[in-house]
């Protein structure tokens, strides 16, 4: 029976949705949505592909462990996978976890008549590190990365005081392994954030994210200021190169040589004599989790039996002989006392519950984000119902659902306001979306505050130093009505702010200047184009060359543009028409910023030719080039007329190849496609001379 259409395009779009939060999670460090909600996108596409196994595809996310390497740090394969671990959610999800355990067991003659002993630990929500030891000398630290590579933080793991540089045992081992999980303490992080707040930067939503970026910086400096810690749990490889010493025959083993060892072990694991004492371990700990100086989102239920794991062996995402319970969310009842509405970057309207304060995973809360009109009417949420909440992941406050049954009659339903809560100008909703959004564009001091601090990130024009505290003391001062402002400050007047000062105020006065060299792209990024991201961005540059073009282009001529669809299109003809954009690409302009050429000689009824040594060719980038990072060479492709594209096709010019290249570079051979080295790729771009006798 063939696969229905819906089906095939359904799973399609899982598999997509899932790689995206992949990248943003493991590769940006910037996770859109809680872990329940990625965990039954997951459930969701395996459900599919075992109702259809047609649907199976090598690169689905089913069929990988999660993540890719980023860019900035050199790769390493692991000599032993880092493999996820496949989750449960109830008893009932334990018991059958036990119930293949035992059977592998019994398969192979190996279970035992008082049944199967496992050990319980805190699943801690942190970065997960492989650390590597030489002759008891720490030689090497490496994220998880995908499970198979990863990335060498050697420098930064040396300056997280648990890690040992040198191990307590004597003789040490040849090679010794380990694997851990490097976190921030909920006091540390609460401390860095402060510290964040006041300097104007962007807060880390969780102790997770803070470590995970923490660990990932390129100054190890960074790095040692976030007081970090670790917790080890595995023991990956052990060899006393002929020097006779111990063998652990069992996990609780394994943890407590690795704990003489010199790391820092959880001293909450135990011991469990079957599946029920493992499941106690679990309710114990779901209810007094909170009480820890660190966080955990579940618990991980081991085979003790180290001889027996590879009996089990693994599957393409994780080992058969481990599991992950996840903690369910807490859940409260509360009462809804109004639904404001408030405006963020892009103009889009957000409903937000506001409800009598409820202890949640730790914490005190009394707002929950709605989204959007349609998810208020779903749920059919009024003000004064009594609700149920819970933070999703341990993190994000939610309505789960309604009480309907507690209405007195008296509940007031909800509607979305036909003119913008900050500004008073009228809202629009389109066709097909679920956003409803304020047409007022920069004029709006809502999204003019928003799109001012995105402005400065550093996809956009990388300003440091204008974060969200100091962008509320421009506005509060009247320094600043638009982003050309940005670049008219008086230094005097900005160190007259609060918490500035002559210094602080003479930093971000350069950084701002420094911004007006940047790239188009960057600026089309910066100015908050709905659907243009810094790929999109690329792409309009290349095609467009100049603002001018861009500004003035239809939707069809947009479409023209690889990798535009309709969407796109039309989200960007329509920014280039709001009142006051061509106004404020005037004053930048003005302000001196490169990437506006607004000029009254240029031509901008059509696109303007693409002229460089790569015009009109699509280039890919692959590995780590010595000279720039991955973002400069797409920039520098741009800046030479070509396009930069994230994957190889027929219609690829060339693939430029760094060390370690990865399966683009296999797929440009079997294609067929020119392959460059790093300096080709230079000479290309006319930065380096051909060689002797080349013309």
């Amino acid at each position: 029976m063939a696969v229905p259409p819906e089906v095939a395009r359904r799973a399609q779009e899982l598999r997509q949705e899932i790689r995206r939060h992949d990248y943003l999670y493991y590769v940006l460090d910037r996770p859109e949505i809680p872990d329940h909600v990625y965990d039954a996108l997951m459930r969701e596409l395996r459900h599919l592909e075992e109702t259809w196994p047609e649907l199976v595809t090598p690169d689905s996310p089913t069929q990988r462990v999660g993540g890719m390497v980023a860019e900035g740090f050199s790769p390493v394969t692991h000599s032993i996978p880092l493999l996820s671990l496949d989750n449960a959610f109830s008893e009932a999800d334990l018991l059958d976890f036990d119930r293949r355990v035992q059977a592998g067991l019994a398969a192979a003659g190996l279970l035992a008549g008082e049944g199967v002993t496992y050990v319980a630990e805190h699943k801690i929500d942190g970065l997960s590190v492989a650390l590597r030891y030489e002759q008891g000398v720490l030689v090497r630290a490496a994220t998880r990365g995908d499970g198979i590579t990863g990335e060498d933080v050697t420098a930064n793991a040396r300056t997280i005081r648990s890690i040992p540089l040198r191990l307590q045992l004597d003789p040490p081992p040849a090679v010794l392994e380990v694997r851990g999980e490097v976190f921030m303490p909920k006091e540390n992080f609460q401390r860095l954030n402060q510290a964040r707040e006041e300097a104007g930067e962007p807060l880390f939503a969780n102790p997770r994210n803070a470590a995970a970026g923490s660990v990932r910086q390129l100054d190890p400096r960074i790095t040692a200021s976030r007081a970090l810690d670790t917790f080890i749990y595995d023991l990956l490889v052990l060899d006393w190169g002929g020097v006779p010493g111990e063998v652990p025959a069992a996990h609780h083993e394994a943890l407590a040589l690795m704990q003489r060892a010199g790391f820092k072990v959880n001293p909450h694991n135990r011991v469990c004599r079957g599946i029920r004492e493992a499941w106690q371990y679990c309710q114990e700990w779901t209810q007094t989790r909170h009480q820890l100086g660190y966080q955990i989102d579940g618990v991980v239920i081991k085979l003790d039996d180290l001889k027996a794991r590879p009996v089990l062996g693994t599957t393409a995402h994780g080992p058969r002989w481990a599991t992950a319970y996840k903690f369910p969310a807490e859940e409260a009842n509360t009462r809804v006392r109004e639904i404001i509405v408030g405006v963020g970057r892009t103009g889009v309207l957000t409903p937000v519950a506001v409800f009598d304060p409820v202890h949640l995973a730790g914490t005190t809360v009394s707002r929950a984000s709605l989204h959007n009109e349609d998810y208020v009417a779903e749920k059919d949420i009024r003000i004064g119902d009594w609700v149920v909440v819970h933070k999703a992941g341990d993190i994000i406050p939610e309505v789960v659902r309604v009480l309907a049954d507690r209405r007195t009659g008296e509940e007031v339903p909800f509607h979305m306001p036909d003119r913008c809560p900050a500004c008073g100008s009228q809202v629009m909703r389109l066709p097909g979306e679920a956003a409803t959004r304020c047409t007022a564009g920069m004029a709006c001091p809502a999204q003019l505050r928003e799109g001012l601090i995105h402005f400065g990130t550093r996809e956009a024009m990388d300003i440091n130093g204008l974060g969200p505290a100091v962008v509320d003391a421009l506005l509060a001062a009247g320094l600043v009505r638009t982003a050309a402002d940005l670049y008219r400050l008086d230094p005097n007047r900005v160190a007259a702010l609060e918490r500035m000062g002559p210094k602080s105020a003479e930093n971000l006065v350069k950084a701002i200047a420094a911004s007006r060299t940047r790239p188009l792209a960057r600026l089309l990024v910066a100015l908050g184009i709905p659907h243009v991201g810094k790929r999109v961005a690329q792409d309009l540059a290349s095609h467009f060359g100049s603002m001018g073009p861009l500004a003035a282009a239809g939707p069809d001529e947009l479409m023209a543009v690889p990798g535009v669809g309709p969407e796109i299109a039309q989200a960007v003809y329509n920014f280039f028409r709001q009142e006051g954009v061509r106004t404020l690409l005037q004053d930048l302009a003005q302000a001196g910023v490169e990437a506006v050429r607004l000029g009254e000689g240029e031509r901008i009824s059509q696109a303007a030719p693409v002229s460089g040594p790569l015009a009109g060719m699509t280039i890919v980038i692959t590995g780590t080039l010595q000279s720039m990072t991955r973002t400069e060479a797409e920039e520098a492709v741009a800046a030479a007329g070509g396009r930069a594209a994230g994957s190889v096709s027929a219609k690829t010019s060339a693939v430029v190849v760094g060390e370690n290249p990865g399966s683009k570079y296999d797929r440009a051979r079997a294609l067929g496609v020119p392959v460059w080295t790093e300096q080709e790729f230079l000479r290309r771009l006319g930065r380096l001379a051909p060689p002797s006798g080349e013309h």
